[in-house]
């Protein structure tokens, strides 16, 4: 693993600037950019369809910075997928549903900020059943599935804008990026 594309997901709205995301993707391109060749891309500031397909066919693995609305990804970072994962470069026919995915040497990463509190995950008398993070956004893995991507451990904020702890998220992440890429 030398080259990461880092994808901020964020779509601004009224309540939601997009300071945080781009906090998080900047604090990771910090940590990483000494071991690591970094390529990035800024959904809301626009994208060419065909130099993003050029990212995903260069990097080893892409990360994912995005806040989780209702439950799933922005529709821009949506958008950006149907736009972006092409028939034939990303993934082709096969005799079984699913399998047809051609980026098989490339792996992912989400990192995801949420308001929900951490404790709303894994508590089966909470909101989330007991289910974990990863279970809750088991779409967008299945996505990447099909495609042949093979999962890193997914990262989070939680309780952003209730309690947001930004120091602390940066610490997090350091932590987790440290468990998965050498780090200086």
């Amino acid at each position: 693993m030398k080259n990461i594309l880092i994808i901020n997901g964020h779509q601004k709205y009224q309540s939601a600037r997009g300071i945080l995301n781009q906090t998080i993707m900047d604090e990771m391109i910090h940590l990483l950019s000494e071991n690591y060749e970094i390529k990035t891309t800024i959904i809301q500031e626009g994208y060419e369809i065909e130099e993003e397909k050029q990212k995903f066919k260069w990097a080893d693995v892409v990360i994912f910075q995005t806040p989780i609305f209702w439950f799933s990804v922005p529709g821009l970072l949506k958008t950006y997928m149907d736009e972006v994962y092409a028939y034939g470069l990303f993934f082709e026919g096969s005799k079984e549903y699913g399998r047809g995915g051609l980026f098989k040497d490339k792996k992912y990463m989400f990192s995801v900020t949420w308001n929900a509190p951490e404790n709303a995950f894994n508590d089966p008398l909470q909101f989330f059943e007991g289910k974990s993070l990863d279970e809750v956004i088991l779409h967008l893995h299945k996505i990447h599935e099909f495609i042949g991507m093979k999962p890193l451990k997914s990262f989070a904020c939680y309780d952003v804008i209730t309690n947001p702890n930004i120091e602390q998220f940066k610490a997090n992440l350091q932590q987790h990026l440290n468990e998965l890429f050498e780090l200086s």
